[in-house]
């Protein structure tokens, strides 16, 4: 499983899908979202503006990724 380090206090599910490369571009991710392609915390998500904190997994392309805070 691969970690995302975040220096904030939470980072918006469409900006993690960007930065952790499951997507290319912010409307693929808003495309994976609204199609339901994505689980957070092991859940499907719809929601692409979702505020994700340390401890959260976010599953999408076959991958899996868990935020870390700094």
């Amino acid at each position: 499983m691969q970690q995302i380090s975040i220096s904030t206090e939470f980072i918006k599910l469409d900006a993690l899908l960007k930065y952790a490369s499951l997507a290319a571009t912010g409307g693929e991710a808003k495309q994976m979202v609204q199609a339901g392609e994505v689980l957070v915390n092991g859940e499907v998500c719809t929601m692409r503006g979702k505020k994700l904190r340390s401890g959260d997994t976010v599953t999408a392309a076959g991958r899996t990724v868990e935020v870390t805070g700094s």
